[in-house]
């Protein structure tokens, strides 16, 4: 049941962070300070990710990179900052929901100690009433005993005398 919840969940959190992501890369090249900031966001970012696959495929890193256009610039840090956006909103619906489900399982683990302890009280009670019936059968056997043969006859139907007398 969980697994459906968690599907549409998902789904639910793509569908209304897609269009928050588009609207944010719209808005982003459109005001000036924001713009120059992820301008200069975008060319750092190229600048790193160029000298990091240059490294990867062994050629030289001490060239001179070309800056980006400023349209693909302003483009390129759109669609970083609506994807940061978008994985962000994910991470914190992952976090939510590993931290729902310790809740849920703090509580599950909660009742399951609730159940052994009163298990063990039970099992404590029937301890202590099977040690009542031992002494009881130990007093009734001294006093059989005591009697012989004869005396456990007559114990038992004199008991059983006075449970009928004590009936009427």
């Amino acid at each position: 049941m969980i697994l459906p919840v968690v599907k549409l969940g998902t789904l639910v959190l793509k569908t209304v962070c897609k269009p928050i992501a588009n609207r944010l890369k719209k808005e982003a090249g459109l005001h000036p300070k924001f713009r120059q900031l992820i301008i200069n966001l975008a060319q750092a970012n190229h600048r790193i990710t160029t000298n990091i696959q240059r490294r990867i495929y062994g050629h030289s890193t001490n060239v001179e990179i070309r800056p980006l256009n400023e349209e693909k610039a302003v483009q390129a840090a759109a669609d970083l900052i609506g994807e940061l956006f978008v994985f962000s909103v994910a991470g914190a619906g992952l976090i939510f929901e590993v931290q729902r489900s310790a809740r849920s399982e703090a509580r599950k683990e909660e009742i399951r100690r609730r159940e052994i302890e009163a298990m063990k009280q039970k099992e404590e009670e029937l301890a202590r009433e099977v040690e009542q019936l031992k002494q009881k059968l130990s007093k009734i056997e001294r006093l059989a005993k005591g009697r012989g043969l004869l005396g456990i006859l007559n114990f038992r139907h004199g008991h059983a005398l006075e449970g009928i007398k004590s009936s009427e």
